[in-house]
Parts: structure tokens; C-alpha cells; sequence
């Protein structure tokens, strides 16, 4: 029976903007190692698929009111590696701001290291400040980052391919460590990059790390068709979501691709109480913990239009927006646009529906309607499983852990344990063979090339 997968989505104190501020939250602890590897526990306790962490190489707007600094993921989740077994362990890296060569180190040494729970959240990069970290003086137009982007996968997929995995030999008795014939140099020259290889690391558990998306974007939705193994995506309602899946699923199948082995997992956010009116009343707590002046920068990130001088109690200035065409591209501009036009929210009310998870889903109610809620999607062709985005940390994901993963397990939708010890057989998904060596037979099309 098809079973939801579920991802923990951590950001520092959670996910509302306002988290750290909340009575019995611990921001002391945002940067004590401990407080994460606990969380990571926690869902292995939960038997998730993975532990995923966002990054981003310039620091965001606004650190004043919101605990939005970023960790170095690869470090952090080695350390969690550590202090679990099963669950898998998903890294934001930039195709932009990284090199192959690199990048392609980093995640097999976290694969090797936690057996092959290793997940790439590939990213291009939307946030201009990060050029001048990097010794540029303009962050590179969207179409130029995706371009890179898909040489750039196929070059890294390439390194971890370039020990075929009958290589490592360790044979003392003839004296052969590794059998260098079946160890090859990849000798790309592409448009953006001249990587020669080989990898200096043996194959990887997992033969490759899973490949995870997160862009929206016409050029996002075609890059996860031709690469992605699991795509991380945000919608507000279920009607527009299985127009996501729908057409995500047809792009997948155009490539010639089997869709089963795409997971769909759209972010939610939920606020549970013991009755409705509680889990409302929750939300409007953290709502009203918001500081204006943060949100508003947030929504002009979104929107490209600065809205500080309007009265928050007025109506959003529609006719000021641009259009999709004039802002270019951005997923998230189309969720906030929509919501504007759906629910003709005064401005205050527009950031309070985006304080709590940045355009993902918001949901207030009892366990049993959360549950309800994600099975309607499930079951409705929105989505193949979720990134559960607490609100608040820990407590926010200790009662979905304790109240509405029962419940979906009883409903037949989630496991009770693991079948696997890989983030791969978490999902589902078969183990590519090298491109450079034997040819393996395994279902499920062509899977990523």
C-alpha cells in the first residue's frame, strides 16, 4: 500500500517568524548541537524519512527580529549522523556558489559516514546579496543559474559515478588496494565548467546521494522533470497543488521517466490544540508576536514592492504589484499573488498568513483534523507525503509526533518502522548503477541521469 513519506524541515526555534519569542521556547539553544541531534532523534523515534536543513551563502535580511541566521549543514548533519541510524539526512548546496569537485566530496563523505542517508537539496540560489560573497558584482540572472545548474548535476553525478563499486578491492593477500581500470577520470569541458576527475572517494553507499528540488519556476519545474528524485514545493490551497503534482507528474513521465520514483512533498505547517478553537487561538498568539517591520521585508522579497508606507489595516495595493512577467520569475511571488487575489487581505493580515511558513501551508486544528487534511491531499492526487514544518521547536513537532503520527499510522498511511537503513529505501527509490561500469537492471525508468 502507498504510504505517506515524511520529511523534518528544521529551521532555528521553528518555523514562524515570531517561534523564538514563544513562551517555553529555547533561542538560548540555536547553536547547541544537542538541541538538533535531540530533534533528529525525535523523528527517527517518528521513523521520518529525513531530517532537512536549508541553507544559504549570504545571511538574510532582517537577522534583527527572527532567529534566520544559517548553519553549515554539511557539519551539522554529520553530527546528527552520529546520534541516530536510520533517518535520512537531507543538505541545502548552491549550484551557484559551489564547485562540483567540492560538492561532490562533501556529500559522499556524509553518505559514507551515516551509511547512505544522504539527501542534495539542489538550489541555484535566489538571493542576490550572496554575489558579493563570492567576489562577483552581480548575482547571475535566473536562466543563467538553471543552465549551470543542469551541467552542473550532470558533472557530479559523473564524480560519483567515477569508481565503478567493485573499484575498492583491499585485497592483502595479492597486494591490490583498489583496481584502478575501474576508476575514471570523467573529462568534462562543458559551457560553465572543466571538471577532469576522477573523485578521490570510493562509491558512495548509496551510489549516489537522493536528489531533491525545491524551485516552482517554469525552469525549476523542468529541471526537477529531468533530475529530481523527490521536489520540495509550497501551495496554499489543494486545488492548486494537484496542479503542481499533475503537471510535475507529466513532465517527469515526458522525460521518460517512471513518476512513482518523483516524491511530491509540499511543506505544512500545523498549529494543534485539543480543539480547534485552541489550535486557532495558538496561531493568533504567535500571529501577534510578529514584528511589522521584519514581515514587511519579507513580503517586498516576495513581491519586489516595498508596502512600509501603506496602512497595515488597509487593503494590499493590488494594482502596485508587478506582474509575473515583470518580476521575472519567483514560485513564491505566484503563492502570495494568489493569496492576495483569493482572500483580498488587508496587508496585516497578508503577513500574518506568511509569518508562520513563508507561503507553505498553514494549518490550525486538532490532530485528527491535521490528519484528515493531509490524507484529503494524499489521497487526492496534491501529494506523495510532506516536509512537516513545526511552527515552533520543540514542542510544535512533539505533539504532531505524538498525536498526529498515530493517528496516520492507524489509517495505514505511515510506517511503524523502518524497512531500510537508507534515505533510498525510505523512498522508495532504486540504487543508479555507475555510468561507468556494468549496466544495472532495476525498475522504474531511467531514473536520474
Amino acid at each position: 500500500m502507498r504510504q505517506l513519506n515524511l520529511n523534518l524541515f528544521v529551521y532555528p526555534a521553528g518555523h514562524h517568524e515570531a517561534a523564538w519569542r514563544f513562551r517555553g521556547a529555547e533561542p538560548h539553544r540555536v547553536l547547541d548541537i544537542t538541541y538538533y541531534q535531540e530533534l533528529a532523534r525525535r523523528a527517527e523515534e517518528a521513523t521520518f524519512d529525513a531530517v532537512f536543513f536549508a541553507d544559504g551563502p549570504s545571511l538574510p535580511d532582517n537577522v534583527r527580529y527572527a532567529s534566520r541566521f544559517r548553519l553549515e549543514p554539511f557539519t551539522w548533519l554529520s553530527a546528527l549522523a552520529m546520534a541516530t541510524s536510520r533517518i535520512g539526512l537531507i543538505a541545502t548546496a548552491s549550484t551557484t556558489y559551489l564547485e562540483p569537485y567540492n560538492l561532490a566530496r562533501l556529500f559522499a563523505s556524509l553518505d559514507h559516514l551515516s551509511g547512505g542517508r544522504a539527501g542534495w537539496n539542489i538550489v541555484t540560489t535566489g538571493a542576490p546579496q550572496a554575489a558579493q560573497n563570492f567576489g562577483l558584482d552581480e548575482h547571475p540572472a535566473h536562466a543563467s543559474r538553471y543552465a549551470r545548474a543542469d551541467e552542473f548535476v550532470r558533472v557530479v553525478s559523473a564524480l560519483w559515478d567515477s569508481w565503478e563499486d567493485d573499484a575498492l578491492v583491499i585485497d592483502p593477500d595479492s597486494g591490490v588496494f583498489a583496481d584502478d581500470a575501474k576508476i575514471h577520470p570523467i573529462e568534462h569541458a562543458g559551457e560553465w565548467l572543466r571538471v577532469r576527475g576522477p573523485l578521490n572517494t570510493p562509491r558512495i553507499p548509496q551510489g549516489r546521494p537522493v536528489y531533491v528540488q525545491a524551485g516552482s519556476s517554469q525552469d525549476g519545474k523542468a529541471f526537477a522533470a529531468r533530475h529530481a528524485e523527490a521536489i520540495f514545493t509550497a501551495h496554499q490551497t489543494l486545488d492548486n497543488a494537484r496542479a503542481f503534482y499533475a503537471d510535475v507528474k507529466a513532465r517527469v513521465r515526458a522525460e521518460g521517466r517512471d513518476p512513482d520514483l518523483v516524491k511530491v512533498l509540499p511543506g505544512i505547517s500545523p498549529f494543534i490544540g485539543s480543539t480547534e478553537a485552541e489550535a486557532l487561538a495558538l496561531r493568533k498568539e504567535f500571529d501577534e508576536l510578529t514584528q511589522p517591520e521584519y514581515s514587511l521585508r519579507q513580503l517586498r522579497q516576495f513581491l519586489g514592492v516595498d508596502l512600509s508606507g501603506h496602512d497595515l489595516d488597509g487593503p494590499v495595493p493590488r494594482e502596485k504589484l508587478p506582474t509575473h512577467e515583470q518580476r521575472g520569475y519567483g514560485s513564491r511571488f505566484q503563492v502570495v499573488v494568489d493569496i492576495i487575489d483569493r482572500e483580498r487581505p488587508t496587508i496585516r493580515q497578508l503577513l500574518h498568513r506568511l509569518a508562520g511558513a513563508r507561503g507553505h501551508w498553514v494549518t490550525a486544528g486538532t490532530p485528527e483534523q491535521i490528519a484528515d487534511r493531509m490524507q484529503e491531499w494524499f489521497l487526492g492526487g496534491a501529494a506523495d507525503g510532506f516536509n512537516v514544518m513545526p511552527p515552533y521547536l520543540n514542542g510544535g513537532f512533539d505533539v504532531f509526533a505524538d498525536e498526529v503520527v498515530p493517528i496516520l499510522r492507524r489509517r495505514g498511511l505511515f510506517r511503524t518502522a523502518y524497512e531500510g537503513a537508507t534515505l533510498r529505501s525510505h523512498y522508495g527509490l532504486p540504487r543508479p548503477a555507475s555510468q561507468y561500469g556494468p549496466r544495472q537492471v532495476s525498475g522504474g525508468g531511467r531514473g536520474v541521469r
